[in-house]
């Protein structure tokens, strides 16, 4: 996602007491992906948590699905084993699309991959048919470097046959047991991007070795929230800038000394976190004031 500068100001304004009358508190999502700043008014609101669903099916018949293991991927990663009766599950997904792919040592599934997209509702009935496999079986195998982003790398395969693998402590991967076709192999590791991104690999009652890849760590994205706000009426000496991840609640002091301006930069946030801000007015004598209005930044 490309970076985009992101200004969207916080028009609450709330009449506060003594040193803070006539203040106002903005905040801006100034570096990284677009995210959104909105205002939160004087009564606390409290978050609700975010809604989750499932996803969930059967292979049949058991002596294939007994013990496979299905691999979800998309909106969330995840990994479950069949039950004896072929059933598998997945819970506390959040929305978006999903894939899901079968392995068992010694059988073949069809479909090889279902898809499903979840909106409102669970969804329920995604089913797999197992077969033995027949004929003569090859393997696939590689190496991940360096072993930074190799080791401990998922790996997964389709085509007639899926499956997925971790890679040990050297960067290393095999697939066994494969009937002949065409597949495609595709790591994955959290923080690194890797070169292929993906390979394909017919086999043709032969092993096929040295389907490596090279692994780099990803360059992070930094984000920051520009706090902006308008002068207190009274006479100050300056302004104390809050954080807190609950709204309305848990304020820590981000300023180590008085902010003399009337903004202020939090270059220490996380992503895929939201941060509740309030700012008071402090005057010669050290009295602070109440809290400003509530900003609310949420990092993508």
């Amino acid at each position: 996602m490309g970076r985009s500068e992101h200004f969207q100001r916080l028009s609450l304004c709330a009449q506060r007491a003594a040193l803070w009358t006539g203040a106002c508190l903005l905040a801006a999502l100034t570096s990284g992906c677009a995210g959104t700043v909105h205002p939160a008014g004087n009564a606390v609101n409290q978050t609700p948590a975010a809604q989750t669903f499932g996803i969930s099916g059967s292979l049949s018949p058991t002596t294939g699905g007994s013990g496979a293991v299905v691999t979800l991927s998309g909106a969330a990663t995840a990994t479950t084993t069949a039950n004896s009766a072929g059933a598998y599950s997945f819970s506390g997904l959040p929305a978006g699309t999903y894939a899901l792919t079968p392995s068992h040592t010694g059988f073949t599934f069809n479909p090889t991959t279902l898809s499903a997209t979840i909106t409102t509702a669970s969804i329920t009935g995604l089913n797999f048919t197992a077969t033995p496999q027949t004929g003569p079986t090859s393997s696939i195998s590689g190496t991940i470097t360096p072993t930074a982003g190799g080791s401990g790398a998922t790996v997964m395969l389709t085509g007639p046959a899926a499956a997925t693998t971790t890679t040990n402590a050297s960067g290393n991967y095999t697939f066994t047991g494969l009937p002949n076709g065409a597949y495609t192999v595709t790591p994955s590791e959290s923080g690194f991007t890797f070169t292929p991104a993906s390979q394909s690999v017919t086999l043709s009652s032969a092993n096929q070795t040295g389907v490596n890849f090279t692994a780099a760590a990803s360059t992070g994205q930094t984000h920051s929230v520009a706090l902006t706000w308008t002068a207190s009426t009274s006479t100050v000496s300056g302004y104390n800038i809050y954080r807190s991840t609950v709204s309305g609640s848990g304020y820590a002091k981000l300023n180590s000394s008085l902010v003399a301006s009337l903004s202020y930069s939090d270059t220490t946030v996380q992503s895929g976190t939201t941060y509740f801000y309030v700012a008071t007015a402090v005057d010669s004598g050290g009295d602070e004031s109440a809290d400003s209005n509530q900003a609310t930044a949420v990092i993508p």
